[in-house]
């Protein structure tokens, strides 16, 4: 079993812009895009025995989740178009991301 981990703490890695990088490189190095997909969603679920609550979209489980603006199993790369992303039960558009980011950078690089 494959997990997707290169935005964990550590190191000098930007959060989420490494995650898409280690998709692409799983694609390329031979995982189809939605085994590349299983490594962030299904697996991290299975492997932490939490399928109950996490790893797909089914009712009752945490509705936390990405809104793409193209098809990752099209393309990989599309894992980087987000419209939008709904976690803990919050609803962030795109300009509420880009605000956050925004933020962000300020607080680290005053």
């Amino acid at each position: 079993m494959i997990l997707a981990g290169s935005d964990a703490p550590g190191g000098l890695l930007g959060y989420g812009w490494t995650f898409h990088r280690e998709l692409e490189h799983f694609v390329r190095n031979g995982l189809s895009p939605y085994q590349a997909l299983r490594t962030a969603t299904v697996n991290p679920a299975s492997f932490l025995r939490a399928e109950a609550d996490i790893g797909t979209v089914t009712p009752g489980k945490r509705a936390d989740l990405v809104l793409l603006d193209g098809n990752p199993l099209a393309d990989i790369r599309n894992t980087t178009r987000i419209s939008g992303v709904m976690v803990g039960g919050r609803w962030l558009e795109r300009a509420d991301l880009e605000r956050l980011i925004s933020d962000a950078g300020r607080r680290l690089n005053p």
